[in-house]
């Protein structure tokens, strides 16, 4: 059973989100149904997540940016750990990954990247954030949602800190890569954004499905 002064430091934490549509909790109820392929897809996403730490390992802007590598490094190392105890528990429940997967709020996430620009690494950065915070508050409310199923509560508990911590570090590398001002309008253009993509997904047993219909 997750602790009250641990529900609060959640709760302060999903709080702290910039994102600007929340999910309801009815959402994890109903993707919670179905936790075979809710553990498919995010199995799917922690190798995502990983593979996109190495893909960015040597892709720092100009010369070199002070904690660039030991960042990806990190996040990487953190991300093939969350996937190897998403298919431990999809084992356990009889289930095994799938060759293929898609999904298309990364994808459109993704389609806002200035690929080839001076600035694609902010948005790459920024791009990474938002998936990290919409995951962070998405384990909350699954973590919540989760009281008759103990093992998937305690285990969307802890992977939020981590996602938070996630979140927190792609944002200030970005912060490290040009003046304040000009950060924050594109990070504010990129929140409306992931809003609307966000929004806009179909429903069903996956970390980033929509809410319609729930």
């Amino acid at each position: 059973m997750v602790s009250l002064s641990t529900q609060a430091g959640v709760q302060a934490g999903v709080e702290s989100l910039p994102l600007l549509s929340r999910t309801p909790i009815a959402w994890a109820h109903a993707v919670l149904k179905d936790p075979i392929n809710l553990l498919i897809d995010h199995a799917v996403l922690e190798k995502k997540a990983a593979n996109n730490a190495m893909d960015m390992l040597t892709r720092w802007p100009g010369e070199w940016v002070p904690g660039w590598v030991e960042t990806m490094t990190s996040v990487a190392r953190d991300e093939a750990a969350h996937l190897s105890q998403v298919v431990r528990i999809l084992a356990r429940r009889g289930g095994r990954l799938n060759r293929t997967h898609q999904n298309r709020y990364a994808g459109e996430l993704r389609l806002l990247v200035r690929a080839g620009q001076p600035d694609e690494a902010i948005d790459r950065l920024f791009v990474s954030a938002l998936i990290e915070a919409r995951s962070c508050e998405r384990f909350a409310v699954l973590a919540a949602a989760a009281e008759h199923d103990p093992e998937l509560a305690a285990f969307y508990q802890a992977l939020f800190s981590s996602e938070l911590g996630h979140y927190k570090i792609f944002l200030k590398l970005a912060y490290k890569l040009d003046e304040r001002e000009k950060l924050d309008a594109r990070w504010n253009e990129m929140l409306a954004a992931e809003a609307q993509i966000i929004e806009a997904q179909k429903p069903g047993p996956r970390i980033h499905s929509g809410t319609r219909l729930i």
